[in-house]
């Protein structure tokens, strides 16, 4: 079915349902549905990762893990949002029935044991017959968030290849610096896109670790083995996931030609302090220099379909500027293939921690507003599902009121 005719499948579908005792609320906050206002990335991550926003729990039956999951997408149709990234592989794991790693612990409490259905495959399924995208969000190395091999599956690659991983700073990591561990996290992560007709294959921030104080990433044997040819160690890091990079877009076109392939950095690629191409910011992370993540590169070479850089600041912030790095996004996307969507942070809306800005509902709305000046920027992906459907603080129905009142097409 292509895309806008399931999209108007799933009008008439949910318009139905809305009439439907005991389902969801009717996803059009006017009363009905109205004609699509074009495409555009409306979208919102749906974390699995410690259960963060589903299954609400582990160990919840197969049929309490499906309704929760078909709300959190109904939310998704209310809200007129367009697409959902889906977090599939949050610790070399699956929540699919993968032939190379275990079944995911955020499913029943216990790493390797089978939920007794397929959380992936119905996803697609169910996000399809609402008209939404489905992207399969992956995090590629990231193995554990304990430092414990021994608390993983007896089946986990992990325990097969001891040299593979690395501890740090209390967590374990496959080593990005093997080329054995490139070729194998991308075949475990392509088995999904090979099995289901997902939309987008979708990687967030992490590549090497966030830096810890105090502590060492150590991959000196495998700088060693693999880093000739390489001016320094940060050079050939850099290396290793521009090749993931490159690769998995050329897999990815290859299994799935219509399928597209983004990355959701961390918003600062470098200050410019410490290089004039650089923001006018003055971040404590730089995702050049400390996860060895090259996103400019990747954006103007044209090596992803899309970026979501996390701007996760508010407007006005001292050291990350919203309103500075926006404009700076949308100049390095200018004459790229790339598209730009930016990544909001609805869930510091109304967190007092987060400081004043936050606590304003409309801080958010602000956001999109100042981004329509920008062009280049073709949609907001919002974190994350559980305050998409929740919406403590009411921010994110001011920005469907402000800037969704009409349904729209996902992007093509």
């Amino acid at each position: 079915m292509g895309r806008v005719t399931r999209r108007a499948f799933a009008v008439a579908a949910l318009s139905t349902l809305a009439m439907t005792p005991g389902t969801a609320a009717a996803p059009w906050p006017s009363g009905g549905p109205a004609r699509a206002a074009g495409t555009e990335m409306r979208g919102m991550w749906l974390a699995s990762v410690n259960n963060r926003d589903w299954p609400s729990r582990p160990g919840l039956s197969a049929e309490r893990q499906r309704a929760e999951l078909r709300a959190l997408l109904d939310a998704a149709v209310r809200r007129r949002l367009t697409t959902v990234m889906f977090q599939v592989r949050p610790t070399a794991d699956a929540l699919w029935p993968s032939p190379y790693e275990p079944w995911s612990q955020y499913l029943t409490g216990t790493q390797g044991r089978d939920p007794g259905w397929d959380p992936l495959g119905e996803a697609v399924t169910e996000a399809h017959a609402r008209g939404l995208q489905l992207h399969a969000w992956f995090n590629p190395y990231r193995v554990a968030l304990h430092d414990d091999p021994s608390r993983l599956a007896a089946s986990h690659p992990a325990r097969r290849h001891p040299d593979w991983v690395v501890p740090y700073a209390g967590q374990l990591y496959y080593n990005p610096g093997l080329p054995e561990v490139r070729e194998f996290v991308q075949r475990a992560m392509l088995d999904a896109v090979r099995r289901y007709p997902v939309d987008g294959v979708h990687f967030d921030d992490y590549f090497y670790p966030y830096p810890v104080a105090g502590q060492v990433f150590d991959d000196a044997a495998a700088h060693r083995r693999h880093g000739a040819g390489f001016a320094s160690k940060a050079d050939w890091r850099r290396d290793n996931i521009d090749r993931l990079v490159r690769e998995t877009a050329a897999a990815v076109r290859r299994i799935r030609p219509d399928a597209r392939f983004g990355i959701s950095p961390f918003g600062v690629w470098r200050n410019a302090s410490a290089d004039p191409r650089g923001s006018a910011t003055r971040a404590g992370v730089q995702t050049y220099d400390d996860l060895y993540a090259d996103t400019r590169t990747w954006v103007r070479e044209g090596w992803v379909d899309y970026v979501v850089p996390q701007l996760y600041w508010s407007i006005g912030h001292p050291a990350a500027d919203y309103a500075v790095l926006l404009p700076w996004w949308a100049e390095v996307a200018r004459g790229s293939r790339t598209r730009l969507y930016v990544g909001e942070a609805l869930y510091r809306a109304g967190d007092a921690t987060q400081g004043a800005a936050w606590r304003d509902p409309d801080e958010l709305s602000r956001h999109l507003t100042l981004a329509k000046t920008y062009p280049r920027v073709r949609g907001h992906v919002f974190f994350a599902s559980k305050e998409v459907a929740d919406d403590p603080a009411g921010a994110m129905a001011r920005v469907v009121a402000d800037h969704y009142p009409q349904p729209a097409e996902p992007p093509l």
